[in-house]
């Protein structure tokens, strides 16, 4: 009894007595020691931590970018912008539509799938022969000219071997749900797509789609009929 009653008073003073000077000095050795740990870890993070692999990537990223917008603005603005492909020339166009001065509204062709549809390009410019009447204070292509650029574009569509008609029996016989969404002035270029929608051989009928963009903007747009025949 008075040994155990012993026992339980020794090991109740030794935990409240406190702990040894030499066991306080290495606590505080194994914090300081852990506070230099973390103070070098942020100051050195891991390469293959999430965090510290995104800013390389961004900071590249950003410098790709400002090294292109420098060389894109050592660039002439005249260098900027490529010129309209070349599908038919002028003297090629002259060769399947009847039309000539002052009447052939087409300048180029730069896209063409005979029989399916055609691009043509129209250089709208102040010497345009109708300017001086439409109108001599605010220089407008007519509505009724856009239309009729259109339908010559819808002419070098259906004007081809693979689809029969003839130069010398072919007529723009009608328009339908044609709409004007934006003037076209003296110094623009009318970019006409026509697409073949309906072919009627045996009338000798075609109905196509038309559109035209100035500056990749709608402008006009409408429905067209044309009549093709033989020779």
């Amino acid at each position: 009894m008075e040994s155990s009653a012993m026992a339980r008073s020794l090991l109740s003073a030794s935990r409240l007595a406190p702990p040894p000077p030499h066991h306080r000095d290495l606590v505080s050795l194994s914090l300081s020691a852990n506070r230099a740990r973390n103070r070098i870890a942020m100051s050195h993070p891991n390469p293959k931590s999430p965090a510290s692999s995104k800013a390389p990537r961004s900071l590249v990223a950003r410098c790709a970018v400002e090294a292109t917008e420098a060389a894109e603005s050592e660039v002439p603005i005249e260098k900027k912008f490529p010129a309209f492909p070349t599908v038919m020339d002028i003297n090629q166009i002259r060769e399947i539509l009847p039309h000539r001065f002052p009447f052939l509204l087409v300048d180029r062709v730069i896209e063409c799938n005979p029989g399916v549809s055609a691009v043509g390009i129209k250089n709208v410019t102040i010497n345009d022969n109708f300017f001086p009447g439409h109108f001599p204070e605010r220089p407008i292509m007519p509505g009724v000219l856009m239309v009729e650029a259109m339908a010559q574009v819808g002419g070098l569509v259906m004007l081809q071997p693979e689809v029969g008609g003839s130069r010398d029996n072919f007529f723009f016989a009608g328009i339908d749900k044609v709409r004007f969404r934006k003037p076209v002035i003296a110094g623009d270029i009318l970019v006409m797509r026509m697409t073949l929608v309906k072919l009627q051989k045996r009338f000798g009928i075609a109905k196509m789609e038309g559109k035209a963009y100035v500056g990749g903007e709608l402008v006009c747009e409408g429905e067209f009929l044309m009549a093709t025949g033989t020779e």
